[in-house]
């Protein structure tokens, strides 16, 4: 097996994921020098009340001499900002990586800057929550979650082995695929439910007189749900889109073409298609729960409302 312990790691960006990551490196005993780096000394100095890291800086340039291991969780459009300051104070044999939620884009805002014998391997934990900043990180974040890396074609596979093995360490399943698959694939199932729940948030929000009273007095059916993704990291959201813009146009596309059908279906009381549609996606539920991302468990944060006289 490849060997998870690294002698000094650097965080670029310390939000949920970055946090996450220090936390569980420390449980794990996985590294022993912790670099911690952001550029707002506001966050640096919470992420040291917190004890995340042994060492502090907001300068990603001074954070990453010596490191064996920089781990770059920003928001996927300073990517290439954050590879250029980096660029020139990397470790021969270092291994690069990030947390990106798109792929294609961090590969050709990165890569230019990455210089000889350093390992530049993109990677993506399927993990987070509608929380942001340092305080939001816990240990196990990644326990039982994919990550995914689109390992460039001259990537070392040694360097590879190393950093899957860290993330296996962290309780992630690891798999690989190119780039453009990616994005596709996280377009549908994380990017395009998120921009749906940002819009049917925001269509609320315009009905000023109905936001004020029902839509909150009542939002413990589906709008509530809805919520939790639309309180997501605005900047992060913002890059996102900016960023995969062609599959999520693509995938924006399909969805709207459903939409007009099921519009149709309604409006024409064609029960039978609006029947076939709703047992069809039960069953993609219960192939999730079958797939061990979620649990059988009618929860979404209600249990804490259930227990209260």
């Amino acid at each position: 097996m490849a060997d998870v312990h690294f002698d000094r790691v650097a965080l670029i960006g310390i939000g949920l994921i970055g946090s996450s990551i220090a936390r569980d490196i420390k449980a794990l005993g996985l590294a022993n020098e912790i670099v911690v780096s952001t550029r707002s000394p506001e966050t640096l100095k919470r992420a040291e009340e917190l004890q995340l890291g042994s060492h502090y800086t907001t300068s990603a340039a001074e954070a990453v001499q010596g490191a064996d291991l920089v781990i770059v969780s920003v928001p996927v459009g300073a990517s290439g900002t954050v590879a250029e300051q980096i660029a020139a104070h990397l470790k021969p044999g270092a291994i690069v990586t990030d947390v990106g939620s798109t792929k294609a884009s961090v590969i050709a805002q990165m890569t230019p800057h990455m210089p000889p014998g350093v390992h530049f391997i993109p990677g993506h934990p399927l993990a987070g929550t509608e929380k942001s900043g340092p305080d939001a990180g816990f240990t196990g974040l990644f326990q039982g979650r994919w990550c995914i890396f689109t390992p460039l074609p001259d990537t070392d596979g040694e360097a590879l082995s190393r950093l899957k093995a860290f993330w296996e360490a962290l309780g992630s399943r690891v798999d690989e695929m190119d780039p453009e698959h990616h994005d596709k694939v996280l377009a549908i199932v994380s990017h395009l439910p998120h921009i749906i729940a940002y819009n049917i948030v925001g269509t609320a929000d315009d009905l000023e007189t109905v936001t004020e009273s029902e839509v909150i007095k009542y939002s413990a059916s589906g709008f509530r749900d809805f919520t939790r993704l639309a309180a997501s990291d605005p900047t992060m959201w913002r890059d996102v889109c900016l960023h995969n813009k062609d599959a999520i146009l693509e995938m924006l596309a399909r969805f709207s073409e459903d939409l007009a059908y099921l519009q149709r279906a309604i409006r024409w009381g064609e029960g039978d298609k609006l029947f076939d549609l709703f047992a069809r996606t039960r069953a993609v539920r219960r192939s999730i729960i079958e797939a061990g991302q979620d649990v059988d468990t009618p929860d979404f944060g209600r249990h804490s409302l259930d227990k209260k006289p």
